[in-house]
């Protein structure tokens, strides 16, 4: 699995049947402690992923191991949205940031 952040969509009118009714967005990769390495990819969206969300992807033969994308042509599958991430016992990223002390 890797991270990364929906930095938008991907419209495809003309495309093989079998990516008919998948929604493709574009995900920038993220390291460990959320920052972007550049590198864009275009997965399909297997859990109702919205724009500047964080999530986890799987690439390769795993992006085809999902009910959405089981036995279709694709390299990279989104299958989780991200709440938090940790790094070493500090919090890197926070969805919903606590309001302790407020």
């Amino acid at each position: 699995m890797l991270l990364g952040k929906v930095v938008g969509t991907v419209v495809a009118t003309r495309k093989e049947p079998e990516l008919v009714g998948l929604r493709l967005l574009l995900v920038r990769e993220l390291d460990s402690a959320y920052a972007a390495t550049g590198k864009l990819i275009v997965a399909v969206d297997a859990v109702g992923a919205g724009d500047g969300e964080v999530v986890l992807f799987a690439a390769g033969s795993s992006a085809r191991l999902t009910s959405a994308t089981k036995d279709r042509p694709v390299d990279h599958v989104i299958m989780a949205i991200v709440d938090s991430v940790e790094v070493e016992g500090s919090t890197v990223f926070e969805k919903y940031p606590s309001t302790k002390g407020s």
